[in-house]
């Protein structure tokens, strides 16, 4: 079962070790984004692959994931969703002991330190924050800046996140829209739900004007300054271009709000100081931490999540080991 902001690579990286481990499988793809499962279908069938060992279904999660979910037939269920959706999933297998692999939602904190090297962290930010109009489960979701550099750090960030632009970004690089009304309407009410609370807009906020936008779910890449961890916008993940900043006094304290969090899948520590860094390793509790890196994911990495990001997890050779059953013979000679 594949979300809708990676329709293709998400299938791919399902599909690909159920393959290698001799497993045939039924591919549920979002009901927003069923054209692009469809494709994938037809060419693994023209390329020769048996019938029946990939299969698609279409529709909603109740009308069909659920039946799946529940089949005694079925031995692993792996999602790439949200925490609700893992939950129901979880719930409705239950009753058969289903394995699970289940990589859900998060919102990752991105960690500025006043020892960071600002400018590399302001670029990785709004990359992280703004590519794919903010729809990556990875991607950098509130900003833990460090007091003394938090001037510097936001106004840089603006002017770095201003240059960033809607539109096509098959024609003119632009950020592409968000893939759902639906989903763009949450992302107004996260923002609406903020600056009731105290948050204010420093850039964008709103559906951007012009023809070119009269028809798509577009929505303005947004800055929000004076957050706190009980502002929507941070405690919630977004998904959509969308970006609080939070001011903190020290490490610390931006340790002990990324892990405050119910939620656990990634997050961005920028410092120069090896003790905090291999202190954070040690006490974040997340499954992917980029140490002065902006997003980045490679197949042999684990991909995984703690806490209600997920169980089990994707890529690598631990991944792998999600797919297989395992049996123990004793022989005697």
């Amino acid at each position: 079962m594949c979300a809708y902001n990676y329709p293709l690579a998400l299938i791919g990286r399902k599909a690909g070790p159920a393959l290698v481990t001799g497993n045939t499988m039924i591919l549920k793809p979002h009901e927003a984004t069923p054209v692009t499962a469809s494709v994938f279908c037809r060419i693994v069938q023209e390329a020769g692959l048996p019938a029946g060992v990939i299969n698609m279904v279409t529709g909603t999660g109740a009308n069909v994931g659920a039946p799946l979910v529940e089949s005694p037939i079925v031995r692993l269920i792996t999602l790439t969703g949200s925490i609700r959706a893992g939950q129901a999933i979880a719930e409705a297998s239950a009753k058969n002991i289903t394995a699970l692999s289940l990589e859900l939602g998060g919102s990752a904190p991105f960690i500025v330190l006043k020892d960071a090297n600002i400018d590399a962290a302001v670029e990785a930010c709004a990359i992280a924050r703004f590519a794919n109009a903010g729809q990556v489960c990875i991607c950098s979701e509130s900003v833990l800046v460090e007091d003394s550099v938090a001037d510097e750090f936001t106004e840089k960030l603006l002017k770095r996140a201003a240059e960033v632009r809607p539109g096509d970004p098959m024609t003119n690089g632009g950020m592409g829209p968000i893939t759902t009304p639906g989903a763009l309407e949450r992302v107004e009410q996260i923002v609406a739900d903020s600056v009731a609370s105290g948050a204010k807009i420093a850039l964008g906020g709103k559906r951007p004007e012009g023809a070119a936008f009269k028809s798509g779910n577009w929505y303005e890449p947004t800055i929000l300054v004076d957050a706190t961890p009980d502002t929507a916008a941070v405690r919630e993940e977004i998904f959509g271009p969308v970006l609080p900043i939070v001011r903190v006094a020290d490490y610390e304290e931006a340790l002990s709000i990324a892990n405050a969090r119910p939620d656990g899948l990634s997050a961005y520590l920028w410092t120069q100081n090896p003790s905090i860094y291999m202190d954070a390793i040690q006490r974040l509790e997340t499954g992917t931490i980029f140490l002065n890196s902006g997003i980045i994911g490679y197949i042999q990495g684990y991909h995984n999540g703690h806490k209600l990001s997920g169980v089990g997890g994707e890529d690598g050779v631990y991944g792998i080991e999600g797919y297989l059953q395992k049996r123990t013979v004793y022989q005697k000679y």
